[in-house]
This record gives C-alpha cells, sequence and structure tokens, in this order.
C-alpha cells in the first residue's frame, strides 16, 4: 500500500513538472503568436520549404474557403515547385485568443502574386489553431474563407 502510495505520488509529480515544462515552452503571449504567424507568411511568400517544415508538424491540415483539404506534404511539394511567385503574402488585423493550451489567430490575409504566368491579388479571413508541445507552440490548423470581394 505504502509502495503504491509513493508511486501514485511520483506520477502525480511527473505529470506537474511535465505540465510546467510545457506552459514554459508556451507564453501565453499575443505576440509570440503573432510573429509565429508572420514568420510563417513571409515562409510561405518565399516559397521557403525548409522554413515551412520546421513551423508546420506532419499532421498539419488545412481547410480552404472552398472545402480543399491540404496537407502539410501538399503546401512544402508546391512551395518547392515554385509555380507560384508571391509579391506579397502577409497579413493585418490579427487577434489572437487563448483556450488553455491551445491559441487562435484571426487575421485578414492579403496575398498577390502570380500562379502559373496569371496574376492574383485577393484578401481572406483565416483562423489559425497553434497547441502546446513541449517543445513550443506549433501551428496544426488552419481554416480560409473564401477571397473576399472588392
Amino acid at each position: 500500500m505504502k509502495n503504491a502510495m509513493a508511486m501514485m505520488v511520483a506520477a502525480g509529480l511527473a505529470l506537474a513538472a511535465a505540465q510546467a515544462t510545457a506552459l514554459a515552452a508556451c507564453p501565453k503571449s499575443e505576440a509570440v503568436i503573432k510573429a509565429l504567424d508572420v514568420e510563417y507568411q513571409a515562409a510561405v511568400q518565399k516559397n521557403d520549404a525548409e522554413s515551412m517544415d520546421r513551423l508546420l508538424p506532419d499532421d498539419f491540415v488545412l481547410v480552404t474557403g472552398k472545402g480543399k483539404v491540404i496537407g502539410k506534404a501538399d503546401l512544402l511539394a508546391e512551395a518547392r515547385a515554385g509555380e507560384i511567385a508571391y509579391g506579397r503574402q502577409d497579413d493585418s488585423r490579427q487577434t489572437v485568443r487563448f483556450f488553455g493550451d491551445i491559441a487562435v489567430i484571426t487575421a485578414l490575409l492579403h496575398a498577390q502574386g502570380s500562379e502559373g504566368g496569371k496574376p492574383f491579388d485577393y484578401r481572406l479571413w483565416f483562423s489559425d489553431v497553434y497547441l502546446c508541445k513541449p517543445d513550443g507552440w506549433r501551428y496544426s490548423f488552419a481554416q480560409s474563407s473564401i477571397p473576399l470581394p472588392d
């Protein structure tokens, strides 16, 4: 009985230590989430697949406003192909909300450039979900609106 109680206390302490480590790696800071979002948008603009790979977990999912589901491998392949040339890929009106170990950023994205020689210029709303992991905030899920009317 004494050994079982000691094991339960040890397990509880280990869990508390793991939670404290995760929280230290994931400060509830709007500035941190906004900076991660800006870093990702800059990587997309440059077709920087290496940075995108580092920022996205393997199970990342994007759902577009048209209902298309895109995974990390798809995004990396698109960046490596370089068929999209961005003049801009930036966001504004960022709002960050925290829900326990989840952070959600909603922002207005302005994308401009060309794809296959055809120009594009649009704005859309998106929400990105960051999960607190032992190595810090991880960009795990995104959903975007359809392009907004001019």
